[in-house]
């Protein structure tokens, strides 16, 4: 009955807000979709609501009936209806798949429950009220233990982007194969380690041994060949026995722990059993899209796996980096300069979208070329290069006329060379 009455309130009042402004659907009129279609079709095509007279011609069955009650009244009871029926979908699904495979219940019940909020027709947040309860964010980033933002290890990209904020902060690492998009998620995350934050790296394609020694050479610079050989490296048994003695964790995990179905909910659970600050995802691709729905493509899921990773971000209070390829157009020939755009992202405009900050990368002779190709809360385009000592896992800034890193920094580095050069070793 309540759809009956708000459409006939809509078509009474010549008004299509009460369905524009709440963002109202087909799905929240069942038994009456073609009424409502008609009503919408009628005003983005005419540019009006349809009067009675039309309405009743197209349909001359519905009830035309007088409606007194308050929009907020229709609203509300609107949406229980919908979340009434919305549920009731969700719990015959979970008892059709509990009588088979009890964890495949509770995976599509968790991935369900965000849509299966309560809503009422009061939507949006009204920025005057609500300014105490910022004065209340300001205060504790500005008093806050450990700073708002997390270090990238990469000090001059520190100095144009700040590093990872603390909470809704989505990054994007993005190259071709072999341009070395692991190892930079590697070196900042264990830099994250290093300096107090409890990480998480989710692999799918290394195991946790492989990351350990990626680690170990992010850290002490221990040749990565070496460890992974089994060749002669010096102390770093001594090196373990002091790593044993740490507590705050950098726990790695693989699809295989995750039932081989890695989705942003059981990333959810992952980071809260461990009490995560920072999550790192070596390969965004690898993720499974909780809202697929047959006829989606790789384009819809990847959207949609990024917008409920930045949701997780915000939630959570955490920053979450993650690495995805470029495609083909995102490959430099020989003597092109420059990194990948944002249209080379393979397979998705909406990771890009959903991005706060997005990093192109790519190898150049003997250095790894960093492009800011977005920053949603500074300047973008901007460029750095880093000699990279693969093997030891070293980046070391190199200044140039045309990067972004500031005129001071540049010289210091200028400084830190010639007198190195002067002492006989050579920097890069």
């Amino acid at each position: 009955m309540i759809t009956i009455q708000l459409l006939n309130k809509v078509v009474a009042t010549q008004d299509i807000t009460l369905i524009t402004k709440n963002s109202l659907a087909e799905e929240h009129f069942m038994g009456y979709e073609k009424e409502f279609n008609f009503i919408y079709d009628h005003w983005k095509t005419y540019g009006n609501v349809p009067n009675k007279e039309t309405f009743i011609s197209s349909f001359p069955e519905f009830p035309i009936v007088e409606v007194t009650e308050s929009d907020k009244y229709l609203l509300d009871t609107l949406f229980e209806e919908h979340l009434y029926y919305q549920s009731v979908t969700v719990v015959q699904k979970v008892a059709e798949l509990l009588k088979t495979d009890s964890v495949a219940a509770v995976d599509y019940l968790r991935s369900q429950m965000e849509t299966l909020q309560p809503r009422t027709g009061n939507v949006g947040t009204n920025i005057i009220t609500q300014a105490e309860e910022r004065l209340k964010v300001y205060e504790e980033k500005l008093n806050a233990e450990k700073p708002w933002f997390i270090t990238t290890g990469f000090r001059e990209l520190d100095d144009i982007i700040n590093g990872w904020a603390r909470g809704e902060e989505f990054v994007v690492f993005f190259a071709r194969t072999g341009q070395g998009k692991s190892w930079v998620l590697t070196k900042s995350l264990c830099h994250a380690w290093s300096i107090g934050y409890r990480v998480g790296y989710i692999s799918p394609e290394m195991s946790a041994v492989k990351i350990g020694y990626r680690f170990d050479t992010a850290l002490k610079n221990f040749s990565n060949t070496a460890l992974l050989r089994g060749k002669p490296v010096e102390n770093y048994s001594g090196y373990i026995e002091m790593l044993k003695q740490e507590e705050k964790p950098f726990v790695v995990a693989t699809p295989r722990e995750f039932g081989n179905k890695v989705t942003v909910s059981k990333l959810r659970t992952f980071v809260l059993e461990n009490k995560l600050d920072i999550l790192g995802v070596d390969g965004i691709t690898y993720l499974s899209d909780e809202r697929h729905k047959k006829g989606d493509n790789k384009t819809t899921s990847l959207t949609n796996i990024s917008e409920d990773l930045s949701s997780l971000s915000l939630e959570l209070g955490i920053p979450i980096l993650v690495v995805i390829q470029s495609n083909r157009n995102g490959v430099r020939q020989e003597g092109e300069s420059g990194t990948p755009e944002l249209e080379d992202i393979r397979d998705s405009d909406g990771v890009a979208q959903n991005a706060t900050k997005v990093i192109a990368l790519r190898q150049s002779g003997a250095g790894i070329e960093f492009g800011i190709k977005k920053n949603r809360d500074g300047a973008t385009n901007g460029k750095l290069t880093y000699f990279w000592d693969i093997d030891n896992g070293i980046f070391s800034y190199i200044p140039a006329e045309d990067d972004s890193a500031p005129e001071e920094m540049k010289q210091e580095k200028i400084k830190e060379a010639r007198k190195t050069f002067t002492d006989g070793t050579d920097v890069f």
